[in-house]
């Protein structure tokens, strides 16, 4: 298995891109299984943004302080992510806006995904050796085993905290 960091990321973006297709092809009164795909969306969100917020993020803008705009935005399209996924795991899936709340976390992560893809990764992957994006890859599976899976853990509501007072 890799431990590119970027490889690893990648690997995360397409599972949450599944579950986000998986969403939009259930039906208008698939409650029930929407509320099933939210949930398993919200631990993938919740355990990937910890891990860029973490690791990735903070060690790339140590490392190439050139990038440090584009993760100043990535850290507030996180935000953004957290504040609806806060919103969401309180919410019932047959709630009036729940799918269209669920909709509109897919199309800002989408497009973070299509940012970090297209244009952050490339240039981290051209300024950062193979060695450091394996060594940062490493710290982040470690991290992994311990990153919240909700929003309502402790690790997760600091993050969220930070993101809105910082």
């Amino acid at each position: 298995m890799s431990t590119d960091a970027i490889v690893l990321l990648r690997e995360d973006h397409k599972a949450i891109r599944k579950l986000f297709r998986d969403f939009e092809k259930a039906g208008h009164d698939a409650h029930a299984t929407k509320g099933r795909l939210v949930t398993k969306i919200i631990e993938a969100l919740t355990v990937h943004t910890y891990l860029e917020n973490e690791c990735m993020y903070p060690e790339v803008r140590k490392l190439l302080p050139e990038l440090e705009d584009d993760i100043l935005e990535s850290y507030e399209e996180h935000h953004v992510a957290d504040v609806l996924v806060m919103e969401l795991a309180a919410m019932k899936p047959d709630d009036e806006r729940f799918t269209a709340k669920a909709t509109v976390l897919i199309e800002n992560v989408d497009h973070h995904i299509d940012e970090e893809e297209d244009e952050w990764f490339p240039k981290v992957r051209e300024k950062l050796g193979r060695k450091q994006l394996q060594e940062i890859g490493a710290r982040m599976l470690e991290l992994r085993k311990k990153a919240p899976t909700s929003p309502d853990q402790p690790g997760a509501v600091k993050k969220a905290v930070h993101a809105m007072t910082a």
